[in-house]
């Protein structure tokens, strides 16, 4: 084969670098090339481009693709390439990015290699990584079918006769039955299955060698550095093979499955370290978005090889490279100090960021250091060479930033009108809850909190049918046949939504989980009713017997029917209504947009302005709102719901802004348990008390029933969300601690600060630096 796209010297990667003004790699700290680009689409499209040029000089070659979210852009970005190839603006977005388009490339000449995929699982469940592939690449790609090899767990090691269920019922695998003794007969047909499973990845890894090995592999990394199912500590020598994963894997595969305690269950097929190595001309590409990546992007990239570290095995290849944002590439320290060190001028913030992370790094207050503890660090002598004025004068000027920043913090408004908007329903309460509640408060304040989704997604079929069931109790009790009597459950009945909201805190408060039952059921009969359009109680219990069976019966991950969607959702917003009861505000308060592109699919749609646009623009015309609060994720990382949310409260602000002149409304950026700020990067620092903790816990366990069980949790904590936040809010604290001294706190002269335990990092914006963060991923989607 011709490998001449395969070196450095491939024109796709060329032309980026030199636009980059950055070089492939800087050894010897970086063990293997890398390539930064600005955000998520941005980083498909690279991807896609790579791709293509690769498969124009190999044709017939081995490719392997990677599923999940992380490659939407990707498959967008070569599905529109391929389709308009002979177009003449994309013949010329080739040429100008790098890629020949002289050269159509031969998709149905490719061999493809599917890469894992959880077992067991029916091929035919729309979760499965079977189904994506064929979907997305097979199909979508034009590959030929015939050219490859894929997972299909229900033809893998079962005996002849039986099913994936009869073989393993409830989906659960005991992998330790490899090398214990069988005692059942279902336990002797498990091991049988067991050792012929073995014997087909060992067949499977055969089969990729004898094509010559991996051409082309696009992979993920993982929360914990895993490439494939190759998860932290794999055996660099590994091959395929049915294996574990272990807590950071699963709890990023719950998505996927339905849930943690769905993939706390499953096993992985996956291909090993060595054979994504075996080829050593095997063009191997890691993509990685956002900072939350940041940290197993350095390790992959910096550390020796080791185990702890999968893709610091592909080091060895010569074609590898990790393709990546400018949020994941933060740690990597040479190229921060190659962009620092030719900028003739640096911003309050970037000396800032520079002065905190070499006191946090000494464990010393900012005033304390001194001239060699700024040596010692390379960003802060590029910072001593820099400036005219001395040390002193800057980190006098720092502490002063910092302390500014906590005294903004610790005021509250007065007579202002404040929009929360947020896309998911929890994203409020663990990104600035004690702040929020600091203005709430003051009564001269308005309060209006807008959720832009319905966020259907994350509820379980096992809560959704828990919650039915008790309905299914209350319907036959004289009590709820009263209030139907009297109409308490018409669409209508306002007042009648904020007494299921009443009923459920009264029980919250006496401890009653009767009470809060009833409370709950109250609200899913009036959802009912308005989603069936039936106000018969007989209909409406045939209705819930088919729920019954749907929510028993249907596989966890799949997606729903538009109306157990729209039922799921409206449990998520009746939790966001007792949220916000709890601290005295009605139904009437907390507005429910339910925008059109958030449908449940893999790949979320883009916000279309026709329909997503005029539902947040109402809002605003309505209540005019001094202060809009915003999650901010300027790189379009981590859940994508977040950066689409962004769009369309931007493009709404930019139509209230003309049509009103009014240009003095104040951002809120704020992060929760998927993003953090850096120090520097906030300007208003929420101080948060033990008490304020304990209202966190309280509500979030009581008002979010369906994220109780934290069924899809994060992969840094095992529990609910809420003590994440907590511990993220404790971690800031710690770290201004530092940065201020102890005794800055301990004895200063209030008992706000002197309470303080933890604190929300926001950041404050005028309308014209918050389109800016909207605009360039508006820019970078729009051609797709």
């Amino acid at each position: 084969m011709n490998d001449e796209a395969n070196r450095s010297e491939s024109r796709v990667e060329r032309n980026i670098l030199e636009k980059s003004d950055q070089e492939l790699i800087y050894p010897p700290m970086e063990k293997m090339g890398s390539i930064i680009v600005d955000n998520f689409p941005a980083l498909g499209k690279l991807t896609a481009l790579k791709l293509l040029e690769w498969v124009q000089y190999n044709p017939g070659g081995v490719i392997s693709l990677p599923t999940g979210k992380t490659p939407e852009y990707f498959i967008k970005w070569v599905t529109y390439y391929l389709k308009n190839w002979d177009n003449d603006e994309t013949r010329a977005d080739m040429e100008q990015n790098g890629l020949d388009p002289t050269i159509k490339p031969d998709m149905k000449s490719l061999h493809f290699v599917q890469i894992d995929e959880f077992y067991p699982i029916p091929p035919t469940q729309h979760n499965s990584f079977y189904y994506y592939v064929n979907k997305f690449y097979i199909e979508g790609f034009g590959l030929d079918p015939d050219k490859a090899l894929l997972i299909d767990c229900s033809k893998i090691g079962l005996p002849e006769g039986k099913d994936l269920d009869e073989v393993w019922p409830d989906s659960e695998v005991d992998i330790l039955l490899r090398y214990n003794q069988a005692h059942t007969d279902q336990e002797k047909i498990q091991k049988t299955a067991l050792q012929a499973i073995d014997q087909w990845c060992y067949d499977y890894e055969q089969q990729i060698r004898k094509l010559g090995g991996i051409g082309f592999f696009l992979g993920g990394i993982g929360p914990d550095g895993h490439i494939a199912f190759n998860v932290t500590g794999s055996d660099h020598n590994s091959t395929t093979r049915l294996t574990q994963m272990n807590y950071e894997t699963q709890a990023a595969a719950a998505t996927d499955l339905g849930g943690i305690e769905v993939a706390q269950k499953r096993l992985v097929i996956t291909i090993g370290i060595s054979t994504i190595t075996y080829n050593p001309d095997c063009t191997a590409i890691i993509i990685a978005a956002g900072e939350a990546k940041a940290k197993v992007v350095h390790d992959a990239i910096q550390k020796k090889p080791h185990i702890r570290y999968p893709a610091t095995a592909l080091h060895q290849l010569t074609n590898a490279r990790f393709y990546i944002t400018q949020g994941a590439a933060k740690k990597l320290e040479e190229r921060q100090y190659q962009s620092l060190s030719v900028q003739d001028d640096f911003s309050d913030e970037k000396i800032e960021k520079i002065i905190v992370d070499i006191a946090l790094k000494q464990k010393k207050r900012v005033t304390e250091l001194q001239q060699a503890d700024m040596i010692e660090d390379c960003f802060g002598s590029i910072l001593l060479d820099k400036p005219d004025k001395g040390l002193p004068y800057l980190v006098s000027e720092v502490e002063n930033s910092l302390m500014q920043k906590l005294r903004a913090g610790s005021k509250a408004r007065s007579e202002t009108v404040f929009l929360h908007t947020a896309p998911h329903h929890d994203d409020i309460m663990l990104g600035y809850l004690p702040y929020a509640v600091r203005n709430i408060r003051d009564a001269s304040n308005t309060h209006i909190f807008a959720y832009m989704t319905s966020g259907f997604t994350s509820v379980t079929n096992k809560y959704a049918l828990s919650l039915v069931k008790k309905l299914q109790y209350f319907l036959d009790t004289k009590a709820f046949n009263e209030l139907i009597d009297e109409e308490y459950f018409r669409p209508t009945n306002v007042n009648g939504q904020n007494r299921d909201l009443w009923q459920y805190l009264d029980g919250v408060a006496a401890n009653n989980t009767l009470m809060k039952d009833e409370g709950e059921a109250r609200r899913l009969l009036r959802n009912m009713m308005e989603i069936f359009e039936e106000e018969d109680v007989d209909n409406l219990k045939h209705r819930i017997v088919e729920l019954i069976n749907y929510f028993e019966t249907q596989y966890p991950g799949r997606k729903d029917l538009p109306y157990i969607q729209q039922l799921k959702g409206m449990i998520r917003e009746w939790e966001a209504d007792c949220l916000w009861g709890y601290l005295g505000f009605d139904s009437q308060s907390v507005k429910h947009l339910r925008l059109g592109f958030y449908k449940g699919e893999i790949f979320t749609e883009e916000p279309k302005p026709e329909r997503d646009i005029p539902p947040v623009l109402k809002l605003l015309k309505e209540y005019n709102p001094h202060v809009v609060t915003v999650a901010l994720d300027p790189e379009a990382s981590g859940p994508d719901t977040h950066y689409k949310v962004l769009q369309a409260v931007s493009e709404a602000l930019r139509s209230y802004e003309e049509e009103t002149g009014r240009s003095d409304i104040e951002i809120w950026g704020y992060r929760n348990v998927w993003y953090r700020f850096h120090p520097s990067e906030a300007n208003i620092y929420v101080p948060v008390s033990l008490n304020m903790f304990a209202v966190l816990q309280n509500a979030f366990l009581n008002a979010f029933g369906s994220q109780k069980e934290a069924s899809f949790p994060s992969h840094e904590c095992d529990g609910p969300f809420s003590i994440l936040s907590q511990e993220i809010q404790v971690d800031q604290y710690q770290k201004l601690k530092i940065c201020l001294g102890r005794q800055f706190f301990n004895e200063h002269e209030t008992p706000l600060i002197r309470a303080t335990r933890g604190f929300v990092f926001l950041r404050s914006m005028g309308l014209k630096e918050f389109y800016s963060h909207a605009r360039e991923l508006r820019r970078t989607t729009e051609n797709i």
